[in-house]
Formats: structure tokens, sequence, C-alpha cells
């Protein structure tokens, strides 16, 4: 909940001021579909970075904008901001009987029943948004705007900016009409007036005469102010600075400075204005910003308010940062469907931008379900999307799930990428797996045979044994044959046999050379087999980061719960390649780093020891030779 003000306001001097940013904003989004949830990021970050006021968010959503929007608002982690979600299926049959033929469909109606499903005991106004705003300026000019309403105003918004409404064929309208992307609405006025029956009646009426809203909930709001104009509030044109295809919002910005950019077109930023270019620039300075630096607290409103004096400094604040950090998380940046088969198995890994075109890939070698966590940075979500949709590969593959964790720290949050892939798929069964592996020919077919034929995966882990290549350019084998054939040539090795050996030794690739059946393997100390296992699955340890550890933990803890490590007899993976990663490079240059990372690893034990009732030790493998050839 909103923390409320308690704190001395000697800091600024000004007791008005500070009511003033301690007061809370009420502002209604409808919001459904990946496209719509990247737009009201951008879109919230404009509004962060101009105001400090607390903001109490009321979104009507879809299950899965719900769990992509909480996600990333308690990511976030804004101690100003709540949130209140309303499930869209709930309010659907309110304005399903509306004929619509806007291009968001039914979505674009939702909007009317903010008034009527917002308790007065919340709030009695609430400024209502499309997702698809850049603002340019604070959103308190706006809300304050609700004290200059007359007696009988309740509802704030600006006109319409094209000749749309003078048109012979559109619904009524009062002179050029008003554009919905931004309305005021006050509740308590509006609930005195009835206002579920004021729309409901006038929007029956007008479909009977006219026929089917071309705009949704703006073609009935202008109906309902053409009969009832004593309720209008007119705000300002350049609160609403309209970019269509047909506008005339030049009109208002030559002579005012633009305070919200709408993006009011199916074409969005692509659409055609003169000016297009200045305001794409201006919505770009938004996508782009980093919105962990907008994590602003207002100290005089908080209650939880802590002195970092005479802490002494750790020198491994940067691992230790999980303890008191999140990372802001924006899930499924792009459409996601697929159609799930029996014994379906998802790929699941973590990425970063600069391994961002093995996923081509790995999606020609993996045709079932992947997802994916990448760790990037507010301006590369743009870059992603961008190499997507230029990707003969991938433009057209919906069954890929991408979830950005944004970038913010010294070191890698291996772990809590791989549990942000993990939680958030939809088979019953999980390869977990890195990017930086190419799945044989036919692997997903192969597994999900090797599911069926098992039957009970009740703990049990199948591992898919691991090579690799050192070269940058070699195949990879289709089949065990062709894998063999290599090994005996040595293209391909075992996978870190030189260097990490201890980490798959325990797979027995001699035994597995010659194997024609499943085998158990024991688990033994740094064991980190890639493997296959229900999706429900404990999640890795987060504390871990940057390298070293993090799949050995995980593989500990499953060998703690009595998991079985079965190994497929012709299943398997090649690592390719590739320059070493900064947190590599780290560990094997700094000493304060592996002392960091032992803490970690000790801290673990500890704690799996006390869960599980085990008396594991830190039987590590020989460091000093890793340190050498790694």
């Amino acid at each position: 909940m909103v923390k409320q003000f308690n704190g001395d306001i000697d800091e600024y001097g000004d007791d008005n001021f500070l009511n003033e940013k301690c007061e809370v904003i009420h502002i209604g989004i409808v919001c459904a579909g990946f496209k719509s949830n990247i737009q009201l990021h951008t879109m919230l970050k404009s509004i962060y970075f101009h105001s400090d006021n607390f903001f109490h968010f009321h979104i009507i959503s879809s299950w899965m904008s719900q769990k992509v929007l909480s996600t990333l608002i308690q990511t976030w982690n804004m101690n100003r901001v709540n949130v209140t979600f309303y499930d869209i299926n709930e309010y659907i049959t309110d304005v399903r009987w509306v004929p619509n033929t806007h291009y968001s469909g039914i979505f674009g109606l939702l909007k009317l029943l903010f008034p009527q499903i917002v308790p007065l005991t919340v709030t009695n106004k609430i400024i209502v948004l499309d997702t698809d705003l850049i603002f340019l300026s604070d959103i308190y000019e706006l809300w304050r705007m609700f004290d200059d309403f007359k007696y009988k105003q309740a509802l704030g918004i600006v006109e319409n900016e094209s000749n749309y409404y003078l048109e012979k064929s559109s619904w009524p309208a009062i002179g050029k009409g008003f554009n919905s992307g931004l309305v005021l609405y006050y509740i308590d006025k509006l609930k005195s007036l009835n206002w579920p029956n004021i729309w409901n009646q006038v929007t029956r009426k007008v479909a009977h005469e006219i026929g089917s809203t071309r705009l949704g909930d703006q073609d009935i709001i202008n109906a309902v102010i053409k009969e009832n104009s004593n309720i209008l509030y007119e705000v300002p044109c350049y609160w609403n600075t309209q970019l269509s295809d047909h506008t005339d919002s030049y009109l208002c910005y030559t002579k005012h400075q633009a305070k919200v950019i709408h993006w009011n077109s199916p074409k969005k930023t692509n659409v055609l204005n003169k000016d297009g270019d200045y305001f794409r620039s201006l919505y770009t300075t938004f996508a782009e910003l980093n919105g962990n630096l907008l994590r602003k607290q207002l100290k005089s409103c908080s209650v939880d308010t802590k002195s970092s004096l005479n802490v002494a400094p750790d020198v491994c604040s940067g691992f230790n940062k999980m303890n008191t950090s999140k990372w802001r998380t924006l899930l499924f940046i792009r459409d996601f469907k697929t159609k799930l088969l029996d014994y379906d198995v998802t790929f699941a890994a973590q990425l970063s931008f600069d391994r961002i075109q093995m996923i081509e890939e790995l999606a020609k070698y993996w045709e079932g379900p992947i997802s994916l966590a990448l760790y990037i940075t507010d301006p590369e979500l743009e870059r992603v999307n961008d190499f997507i949709e230029a990707s003969e590969v991938l433009q057209d593959r919906t069954n890929i799930a991408y979830h950005a964790v944004f970038r913010d720290g010294e070191y890698y949050p291996i772990n809590l990428l791989r549990n942000v892939g993990l939680q958030n798929i939809e088979t019953p069964y999980v390869f977990l797996a890195d990017i930086d592996f190419y799945p044989m020919k036919d692997l997903y077919d192969v597994l999900r045979r090797h599911i069926k034929t098992i039957k009970d995966m009740d703990k049990k882990a199948l591992v898919i044994p691991a090579f690799e290549t050192q070269r940058y350019r070699s195949r990879i084998p289709k089949n065990k044959r062709q894998l063999l054939s290599m090994l005996a040539t040595k293209n391909i090795m075992p996978f870190r046999h030189d260097v990490w050996a201890v980490g798959h030794s325990p797979t027995n690739y001699t035994r597995w050379k010659t194997a024609a059946n499943y085998y158990n393997v024991e688990w033994k100390p740094d064991f980190e087999p890639y493997i296959v296992v229900k999706s429900t699955v404990v999640g890795y340890d987060p504390t871990f980061m940057g390298f070293g550890w993090n799949k050995v933990s995980h593989i500990m803890e499953l060998n703690a719960q009595g998991y079985e490590f079965v190994v497929l007899p012709d299943a398997f993976i090649v690592h390719k390649a590739h320059a070493p990663s900064f947190d590599i490079v780290k560990f094997r240059t700094s000493p304060i780093y592996r002392m960091c990372l032992q803490n970690l690893k000790d801290n673990f034990i500890k704690k799996l020891n006390s869960k599980y009732g085990k008396s594991f030790s830190d039987k590590s493998g020989d460091v000093t030779n890793f340190l050498e050839k790694v």
C-alpha cells in the first residue's frame, strides 16, 4: 500500500508543497496485450520522470497483462506506487453489446467503466489514459485541474484535433468533438448522475440510428456530451497532442508547449506527421531512458527512512545486492502463442544482449516452445525488437517467450534470470539449458518421446550429455553416429573436459558412447548437467550472481530433494565457441571476486543443510586448474 506522509517538512520549507507531493494521483488504464504493456512501460517512465507524487493505478487487464504488469510494478520497486487490477472478464459483458468496429475491439470500450467500478471509498476522481501517451510535463498539473470544475462539470477532455466528427457518417459530437485518449472523471458527480444509465441509453439510441461505433468509447463519450453538455470541462489542447494521420494538432503546439503526446493511430510512432521526427525523438528519449533512475524516494512522505551513516564498506556489496534489490522485469515483450502437445517441453535459457544472434541459431535447431530471459538496458529493448522483426527465422515464431530484465549493477544476476525463464512457461516439462548450446537435430521430439516412455517424471532429472567444439564454424552433428565420428577425430569433445571436468564427468561419457538404454548416475560435488525436469521444479538460488556455482547449487538442491539423474543414451547438445563473458574474466583475475563467491557458497550450503537435514560440505574441484584454462 501507499505509504502515508510522516516526515519533516523543514527540509522543504513549504507545507503546501509537501501536501501536493504527498497527494495520491489516481490513474485508470485499460491494458491487454504485449504491445499495450510495452507502451505503458514507456508512458510510466515519462510520468515518473516529471512527477514526485504518489500514484494509485487502476488497471483493467487480461490475466496475462495483469501478470506482466504486476511483475513490472513489483520489480520496479517504486515505493510511491500502488496498483489495483480489475479482471477484464468481469466487465466485458457490460460493453459487449455495443456495436463496435474500432481496431482495438472490445478493449476500446472499457474506459467507460471506471466511474462505476472504482469505489468512492478509494477516490472520487481519476485520470483515465490510453497507453500510447508520453508525458512532457508533471501530471499533477492535470490532477489539480479537477479543482477548476464547476458545479455540474464531471468529465474533462481535450478537443479532437482532426475533422472526423464533422463528417456526416460519424457519431454526434459538439463541433470537432473530443478525444478520449485522456479523460478526467469526477467519479462522485458521475455516480450521482447514474453514469452507466446515461451512456447506455445514449449508445443504444445512436447505434440504432447510425450503426457501429468506429472509435469505441470516444464516439460514446462525444454522443453523451452532445446531449449533456453541462458535464463537460474542456481541457486545454496541449494536454493531448494528437498525432493521427489527419491531425491539426500543429494549430495547438505551435502556440503552446505540448504537455502530452498521443500516438492516436494504429501506426503509432510510424504515423505520418510533418513534425513526426521531432515527436519520435521525444518518444525515443523515454523509451530508452533507464527506468531504474526513476526510483525516487519521497523522504518526507515515507515512514521507511533508514540512515546509512557509519556503515562499514562491504567489498562483496555487488554480490550481496540480491538481498536488498529488485531487477525491473517486463515479461512477454513479444506476442507469445503456442499449441501445447503431449509431454511438451520448453527450452529455457538466459542471455545478455551481446548473445542475441544465438537465438536465431537455437530456433533453427529447436522447433518447440522457448522461454528466454534477456538481461538488457532500456535502449537494447528497442534493438531486440528490431532484431526479431528483421530476422526471417524469428519474425513469425510466436512460441518463443522473450522476457526483459533490465540491467542494474555490476554483476550478472544469472540465477534470477534463469528463474524468470523457468517461472513463465506453460509446458509440463522444461529443458534447463544455456543459450550457447545447440541441440542435436529433432531433440525436441526425442525428449518428448523419452518423457512419454518414462511416464513417471516425479523427482527425475533427465541428463542431456553436453559436448563442445572450439571451432567457430564447426557443424553440429545431426545424430549420435555423427557425433561419435567427430569425437574420434577430436573435432568435438566432452564439455569442459580439460577445464572443469568435475562439472560433467559424472555423466560418464565412456559409458554413453556405447549405451543403448537409460542409465542412472550418482550426484557428485560440482556436478552441473543440463537437464529435463518437471516445470514445477524448485527454482535456482538467486543469490548467486556473476560466474561460478550457479548451476551447481541448483543440482545440489535437486540431489538434496532425492532426485534421480537419468542419462539419455541418444540425446546431446553442443556448445559453440564464443568470446568469454565479463564475469568469467572477473572470476579469473579478481581474488575478491572469488572470495565473495566462496562466501555465497558457504552460506548456501548452510541453508541447504538446515533445510533438508543434510551434511553437504564444500568439496570443490581443482580451482587452480580451472583458472589456468578457462
